[in-house]
């Protein structure tokens, strides 16, 4: 097993820094990486649609002088025949040197990862994780803003399922002086285990709320997210909850004259065409922001793979098979051989789910 990257907290903050001024170098000076991954194939491995990530990735591993291998959509691989995800990685890696995997069930990278012998990157897992998204991100805010600390950000819409919001999140709380404020119909708040786990955890400061109008004077980033139907068990659910929130040319005169609106796209209807033309809009460069930081990735675990650098991920403490995870989106509900694995919390007798980060008790 090489290095991997499932969720942004497998890099540390000087990683994240690092990767940050590399994709900063490639940006300014192009030419300079256009042959780094010569010889090179990268897998995409997407089980489930994709426009922006599954492109980022092939341009990313083009601009660098490499090529791609790999598959769209889960029915024209060897999963329409039952091919578990541990084969499939097994398999892959005869042919590739990194992987970029995208799956709808939650741990599939993790279990792709732990089976492959190439290095992985989590191209999103369900509701679970995106950490190349929240690359994206970062560096859009680091550009934009000049630093990633010090901020209020807004993350409102989708927060239950939103896996672009618990990833930055994640990232966002190793930074110093940080305000979360999240802005959701109860229906969608943000799931305890981010909540409890990651912002009460590393002591930052929050609020919740149904307001947006209220909030966005307040706000340096306004992370604005789609409300996915794909993500619905329940179809009037999800048509009860589709417009909570669109964001308006009129509504962005409430915000500070500096405040910088992201989205992790697609949008529906949550952001009105008109706010495009206001300077404050950048989610069209954090598109690009993304490819940059992918191809500033690709770079860091091939060369981490060259140099034999390993998972430093410890399992010594991890429960095996005294419990079985429920949640229906986790990989160990489809992958019926997958040992299930928990990891204790701070919280005396629960464990949390090592693929889909459930909490359960023992």
């Amino acid at each position: 097993m090489k290095r991997s990257v499932i969720d942004t907290v497998d890099l540390t903050v000087e990683e994240l820094d690092g990767i940050i001024q590399t994709a900063c170098d490639i940006i300014d000076n192009p030419k300079k990486y256009s042959e780094k991954c010569k010889g090179k194939k990268l897998a995409t491995l997407f089980f489930e649609p994709s426009t922006r990530t599954r492109l980022s990735f092939e341009a990313a591993m083009l601009e660098l002088g490499g090529s791609v291998i790999g598959f769209s959509e889960a029915s024209s691989s060897s999963a329409a025949k039952g091919e578990s995800v541990a084969d499939t990685a097994k398999v892959i890696s005869c042919y590739a040197d990194i992987i970029a995997m995208r799956h709808p069930k939650e741990g599939a990278p993790y279990v792709a990862a732990k089976n492959a012998s190439i290095p992985l990157i989590n191209a999103g897992d369900g509701s679970h994780c995106h950490p190349t998204q929240t690359l994206a991100d970062l560096l859009t805010i680091y550009r934009e803003k000049g630093r990633l600390n010090d901020l209020s950000v807004g993350f409102c819409g989708d927060l239950k399922y939103g896996r672009t919001v618990h990833s930055l999140i994640n990232a966002l709380s190793r930074y110093s002086g940080i305000k979360i404020v999240l802005i959701s119909p109860d229906e969608l708040k943000l799931p305890k285990y981010v909540r409890e786990g990651v912002i009460e955890k590393n002591g930052m400061e929050y609020v919740e709320t149904r307001d947006l109008e209220g909030s966005l004077a307040s706000l340096d980033i306004l992370y604005m997210t789609r409300i996915q139907r794909e993500r619905f068990f329940d179809a009037d659910e999800y048509e009860r909850l589709k417009d909570s929130y669109v964001l308006t040319a009129e509504k962005m005169q409430l915000a500070k004259e500096d405040t910088c609106v992201l989205h992790p796209l697609p949008r529906v209807n949550e952001i009105s065409v008109k706010v495009d033309d206001d300077k404050r809009a950048c989610y069209f460069k954090q598109v690009l922001n993304g490819k940059y930081m992918r191809m500033a990735l690709i770079l860091t675990l091939l060369e981490d793979a060259e140099n034999g650098v390993l998972p430093t991920h410890d399992e010594s403490h991890v429960v095996t098979n005294k419990i079985r995870c429920v949640n229906p989106r986790c990989i160990t509900s489809v992958e019926q051989e997958l040992d299930h694995k928990f990891e204790p919390t701070d919280k005396e007798g629960v464990y949390k789910c090592i693929y889909c980060e459930s909490e359960h008790k023992i």
